[in-house]
């Protein structure tokens, strides 16, 4: 399967667009973002569990990054309410399962680099926030190895920033509020994926927002 797998291209999935499919593993449905192989791929996924339900051991053949969005996901290593964010380095494996209330949870598989070897545990709500590099943004750092910089950005109401390059690429969940660029405005659960060498002006309105941002991972093509 190949699907948004073209890297020099942008991309935008939104929410009016979700079409959740079957995974495998009864009470687990995807919503597929990016995709390049079948069942075992290079993969950005949204992934809906239902109440009660769990995913077989597997193993993280890429590593596997995960925000927890809804609900709390969980593991034999632990418990994860939503705003957690999870790295699971390649080699390492794990049986996920889901409580009462069920999981929604954002997924990036097969794309860590060799090098990055650190399995990572944050709650963001109780992560700390620093100044953006402009007035009305803040950072909270979630990840920072070998080029590749993941963060949660909270834009206030009104905020505009000058038009910024994407050498190693962007991409965007937005996961409250709206945002907007030149190009488009996008509700909160929208998919941005911005290609190397490409460039936006982004801003906020009066709902402000709170976003998912990677950089400087995606392929030249």
């Amino acid at each position: 399967m190949r699907l948004n797998a073209d890297f020099s291209r942008r991309a935008v999935v939104t929410p009016d667009q979700y079409r959740w499919v079957e995974s495998p593993t009864p009470g687990v449905e995807r919503m597929m973002l990016d995709r390049v192989g079948e069942e075992v791929a290079r993969a950005t996924s949204l992934v809906r569990y239902a109440p009660n339900s769990h995913f077989p051991r597997h193993e993280h053949g890429g590593g596997e990054e995960i925000l927890v969005l809804e609900g709390e996901f969980a593991d034999e290593h632990g418990s994860y309410p939503a705003g957690c964010y999870l790295r699971n380095p390649i080699g390492t494996s794990h049986a996920p399962r889901v409580g009462e209330q069920g999981a929604t949870i954002f997924v990036k598989l097969h794309q860590f680099a060799a090098a990055d070897t650190a399995r990572t545990v944050i709650d963001t709500r109780s992560g700390t926030w620093t100044p953006g590099q402009a007035e009305g943004v803040e950072v909270m750092v979630l990840h920072d190895v070998a080029g590749e910089h993941v963060a949660l950005e909270r834009w206030a109401p009104n905020t505009r920033l000058p038009s910024r390059a994407h050498r190693g690429g962007e991409e965007i969940l937005v996961l409250d509020g709206r945002f907007h660029d030149e190009h488009g405005d996008y509700p909160a659960g929208t998919w941005l994926r911005s290609p190397p060498g490409s460039q936006h002006t982004p801003f906020t309105g009066e709902e402000g927002a709170l976003l998912y941002v990677k950089v400087g991972h995606l392929p030249p093509g």
